[in-house]
């Protein structure tokens, strides 16, 4: 992250100065050599802006959660589908999209140096975009990897050891940067350089209030009850007057132009190998629920068996599917980052669990409305037909659908138990497994939505290797080997929170009842 790099740039900064002491008799001798007489100090923050949404797409395009919730496998090298435990790192989403979003709004909150970000929008406005992409993007780490450094973060050479916040505190200060976000934005000049909603504040609006009620529901385990914290975060956003993401036209999408820098995530997956498949779990799902978004989802019907080893996966046909039809995957196919469909079943859920009544919303008179709702909007953002009769066929109807069936994932090689299965006996279970499906491709997040509510219920294949977590599917990224060796005295407070430690199958805050 931020603190650690310019804390090695300190390190090899004078490693330097001793080699040049014993050259020359001056530094001045050489000038200022860190400083680029070309260059600018001073960021325009709208380009920042560019910079960190032109990233969002690779956000929601994991690869490693989404071999977690199985909906995609691994045709070669197959670690990770068997739960290998690698220490990933965090830094670079600090050092990178953060650290530009933080620069954004300091920038416009200081009253001596806004002035000079005024062709890049008001300052409020600049401030409110950059809390609400702050938020989201915070969020997709926390919930990887559990507490992490957030308040004593992205000071620079401010701090190169912050403490890891709690997770309960860092939902806490997104919820109220949300909060903020959608009241602050003014009538000024709109934020430049946004290649997402084009400045357009009510949308920017709709997204905070959407991603509220989202974060609000991944604390339903903590606070399931109508009055908790959850509940009344969900019930705050979905009853602002900004409203939510209900259609497909207020999506949170980026738009790749194509072309060597800009591409979609997974056609640059496929740019000259072919080491992932459309998993057979997923594909098992879709056949028994007749859910024909299966042609957007994958290349043919040849899906690959999750979990194999790597001496069995290389004996399965080649001609294997692809995640996305081939039309869906280009180098310029849009990527949505958050969809009416994840937000409409946010709002089926709402209702269904009593946080919110028909009140909140006189468009949404009960779930099954918002519910058949989101799916119809999902068929919609894939250009498949047929949503409104699918919503409400046998196995999918909110009041009596039985589901998606059992043994899905089964195989001939015995990876998969024939206990894993899609069996719904709730309406609220159908609101889950219809998010898990309306979720594809973007991995995070499904595994977020089956840590928290168990739906599909999923095995964990037989050939798992990771025996420190039990042989489980995994509930959360292992901290990486950077903040062992440059923040162990903070680490080692955050571990000692960790049931079991820093390992798999520990289990985040907001996972845990």
């Amino acid at each position: 992250m931020k603190y650690r790099h310019l804390k090695l740039l300190l390190a090899v900064g004078a490693g330097s100065l001793l080699l040049v002491g014993t050259s020359c008799n001056k530094l001045e001798d050489f000038g200022d050599t860190n400083v680029n007489p070309l260059g600018s100090t001073t960021p325009i923050t709208s380009a920042l802006l560019t910079n960190v949404e032109s990233q969002l797409g690779g956000f929601a395009s994991v690869i490693r959660p989404a071999l977690y919730v199985q909906y995609v496998a691994e045709t070669q090298y197959t670690d990770a589908s068997l739960y290998a435990e690698p220490k990933l790192e965090f830094g670079g989403n600090y050092s990178g999209p953060l650290y530009d979003l933080q620069s954004i709004i300091d920038r416009n909150s200081n009253p001596a140096t806004a002035g000079k970000f005024a062709l890049s929008g008001s300052a409020a406005n600049q401030i409110a975009v950059s809390k609400i992409l702050k938020s989201y993007l915070i969020s997709t780490v926390t919930d990887r990897w559990g507490d992490v450094p957030y308040e004593e973060s992205l000071k620079a050479a401010g701090n190169f050891t912050p403490k890891f916040d709690m997770q309960l505190d860092i939902y806490k200060k997104m919820f109220a940067d949300l909060k903020d976000a959608v009241d602050g934005f003014d009538g000024g000049l709109k934020m430049q350089g946004d290649i997402m909603y084009a400045g357009d504040q009510a949308k920017w609006k709709k997204l905070a209030n959407t991603l509220r009620m989202q974060l609000a529901l991944r604390l339903s385990k903590r606070y399931p009850a109508p009055g908790g914290l959850a509940a009344m975060e969900f019930a705050a956003a979905a009853a602002h007057p900004a409203g939510f993401i209900a259609t497909n036209a207020d999506n949170f999408t980026l738009n790749y132009p194509g072309g060597a820098a800009y591409r979609h995530p997974w056609f640059n997956t496929y740019n000259g190998r072919s080491d992932y498949a459309l998993s057979k779990t997923l594909t098992d799902i879709l056949s028994n629920l007749g859910d024909a978004r299966r042609s957007a989802y994958g290349t043919s019907d040849a899906a690959f068996p999750y979990g194999l080893k790597r001496d069995q996966a290389l004996t399965v046909n080649p001609s294997y599917a692809k995640v996305l039809a081939d039309s869906k995957r280009t180098e310029s196919s849009p990527v949505v980052v958050v969809s009416a469909a994840s937000s409409l079943l946010a709002v089926a859920e709402g209702l269904e669990r009593g946080w919110i009544t028909s009140t909140i919303n006189p468009a949404y008179a009960s779930a099954k409305t918002a519910y058949e709702d989101a799916i119809k909007a999902s068929f919609d953002q894939w250009g498949i037909a047929g949503g409104a009769a699918y919503a409400v066929s046998g196995p999918v109807a909110f009041n009596s659908g039985a589901g998606g069936g059992t043994g899905v994932g089964v195989n001939s090689f015995g990876s998969i138990p024939a206990s894993s299965n899609a069996v719904t006996t709730t309406s609220l279970q159908r609101i889950h497994l219809q998010r898990y499906i309306a979720l594809f491709p973007d991995g995070i997040q499904a595994w977020n939505s089956w840590r928290r509510t168990g739906i599909p219920d999923i095995k964990p294949t037989a050939f798992a290797t990771n025996s420190a977590a039990g042989f489980t599917i995994p509930r959360r990224y292992v901290y990486g080997t950077d903040e062992y060796s440059l923040n162990p005295a903070a680490l080692a407070e955050a571990v000692g929170r960790l049931t079991g430690g820093d390992v798999m199958s520990a289990r985040v805050w907001w996972d845990q009842q």
